[in-house]
């Protein structure tokens, strides 16, 4: 048994305490609400919940500027509450992970202002100074367009402090030593209180080396190793899932070669070729993506992700496929952000269409690594543009058809709940779709429980099979001595596809569909015939009817 590596094959579940359930009437969300959903979280499958920031925050940038690193913001309860929800997590078999965000404080924060009012405080070194606004101060924006400057003048301090992201949020100086002893203070704290691990922000920000004379940043790795000794000797199987849209010549540098740096990071390459695949119905970038990202240690897990709460971001395409995904999913200037990304949800993206939307997600349920789902996706929620920025996708829960889809009794909640259009609550929601068994929710149900039996896409090595069709990704992944097979045809038009029975590895001629009746059986040619329709997609046990229930040990 490995159960120290459970993030292998998990399902994570990322949501925003303020916009999930409001318990007391008020408009935000809160944990003790929260503890309400806790079992319809369980029945979905999902075995590992991500927690966005709940610290106490002016919340100028969703809570990504803290101003207390030790406490829950009191709009969401208590550090009673918290325990109470990791409890009930713990009851459940349900990991807790938590934001960690440490490049930066809110300037509201007690260090910085300490910081600003005396030069001679401990404090003015957890921070980056410089006398005159450094000459670079107008490059390395993260984001361009609404940010306008990485470094800004603060009258009391009488000097210019660095910040990479917004100016309210100044970056703390990561390679002190005493900032960096504090920052395991804050992970130690939470581990304490139950949590199993930490979704790092920023990562590729937190260990550059910071200054005014610094021209092109150098990482410093080793702190990465340190963050993870620290979580070795304190909590063994706790985990860091960094946030580092690096390219793939650097993922190494943070798994670490013996796998002593980071435990999983978001697959960025995959994600934004993902998407071009989707647009253009066209694979060979992805599985170009895909072998880049290969390499990997043995310890090591990538996150699969469709949407998050920030932009789809598609720096990494060249400009003729960002443009071919923005005129697919993003034609209009305001379904676009900072020049490089998509501020849209999945389902309005995909216009609805339930084909394509069980396609995306089937994709990202079998692409190498763990699935990662974003709150309110298990129903096909919206998004409202009219919102700034990326708020627009960070929209309450719709639960039901009652005012404000049930997610508080209040009359204000903390953002709008869509009440119009086919996303709207009277539409889409949670209660709705629970009582129709064809239902997205249901649906989603069935495929998360099916993931969590094919542990060979977690754990297994992967093959790309040879296909006619270059809409089509066909995908074996091979571990103990087990085998599956997904295919997807991410085109609009029905084919056949032909797969050797010599490449698939089947001994008994015959593939298992997981998914339902449909299996398939080899010709006399050994070859295998598998008609697929329009955006459809299949998941194939190789090895005969005796597998259909083998279960396999992790």
């Amino acid at each position: 048994m490995i159960n120290d590596l459970w993030y292998k094959n998990a399902i994570i579940y990322c949501l925003s305490v303020e916009a999930y359930m409001d318990s007391n009437g008020d408009g935000v969300g809160d944990f003790p609400g929260l503890m309400r959903r806790l079992d319809y979280l369980h029945g979905l499958g999902v075995t590992a919940i991500w927690l966005m920031p709940f610290q106490p925050s002016p919340r100028r940038d969703g809570g990504y500027d803290i101003t207390d690193y030790y406490n829950v913001d009191p709009r969401y309860g208590t550090l009673g509450d918290f325990v109470e929800f990791a409890h009930g997590c713990k009851q459940r078999g349900i990991r807790l992970l938590i934001d960690l965000v440490v490049n930066h404080t809110s300037d509201q924060h007690p260090w910085f202002q300490e910081a600003c009012r005396n030069p001679d405080s401990p404090y003015r070194d957890w921070y980056v100074w410089a006398d005159k606004k450094p000459k670079n101060a107008n490059s390395g924006l993260v984001f361009p367009g609404v940010q306008k400057s990485t470094w800004t003048y603060d009258e009391v301090a009488k000097a210019w402090y660095f910040h990479r992201f917004y100016e309210f949020q100044p970056d703390l100086d990561t390679a002190s030593p005493h900032v960096q002893a504090e920052i395991l203070k804050i992970m130690g704290f939470w581990l304490q209180l139950g949590v199993s691990g930490f979704r790092m922000d920023a990562v590729p920000f937190v260990i550059a080396e910071k200054g005014a004379k610094t021209g092109k940043p150098v990482e410093q790795y080793g702190m990465l190793r340190t963050f993870r000794e620290f979580l070795q000797w304190r909590c063994g199987d706790a985990i860091i899932l960094a946030e580092a849209n690096v390219l793939p010549e650097s993922d190494m540098s943070y798994f670490g070669d013996d796998g002593d740096r980071m435990h999983m990071m978001f697959n960025f390459a995959v994600n934004q070729t993902l998407f071009y695949a989707l647009a253009a119905a066209e694979v060979k970038p992805l599985v170009k993506a895909m072998e880049a990202t290969r390499t990997r240690p043995q310890t090591a897990q990538w996150g699969s992700f469709l949407r998050n709460h920030d932009e789809l971001d598609l720096g990494r395409l060249t400009q003729k496929q960002r443009e071919t995904v923005f005129q697919a999913f993003a034609p209009e200037a305001d379904m676009q952000l900072y020049g490089r990304g998509i501020r849209r949800r999945l389902a309005p993206m995909l216009q609805g269409d339930r084909r394509r939307l069980e396609l995306a997600y089937s994709l990202m349920a079998t692409l190498p690594g763990t699935p990662v789902l974003r709150y309110g996706d298990e129903i096909g929620m919206g998004d409202d543009l009219s919102l700034p920025e990326r708020n627009c996708a960070r929209t309450p829960m719709q639960w039901s058809p009652e005012p404000h889809g049930g997610f508080t009794a209040g009359d204000t909640p903390t953002m709008p709940v869509i009440d119009q259009g086919p996303y709207g609550y009277p539409h889409v929601n949670v209660a709705a779709q629970r009582r129709d068994p064809d239902s997205l929710l249901n649906w989603m149900e069935r495929i998360i429980r099916m993931r969590k039996e094919v542990p060979e896409i977690g754990w297994g090595e992967f093959t790309i099979l040879p296909v006619d069709a270059s809409c089509v990704l066909a995908v074996r992944y091979d571990w103990r001595n087990n085998a599956v097979i997904v295919i997807h045809n991410l085109g609009a038009a029905p084919l056949e596809v032909r797969l050797d029975g010599g490449a698939v590895g089947d001994v008994k001629h015959v593939l298992i569909n997981l998914l339902s009746e449909d299996h398939s059986h080899a010709g006399e040619d050994g070859q295998y015939r598998i008609l697929l329709e329009p955006y459809g997609y299949r998941w194939y046990r190789a090895g005969g009817l005796d597998y259909l229930l083998r279960r396999t040990e992790i």
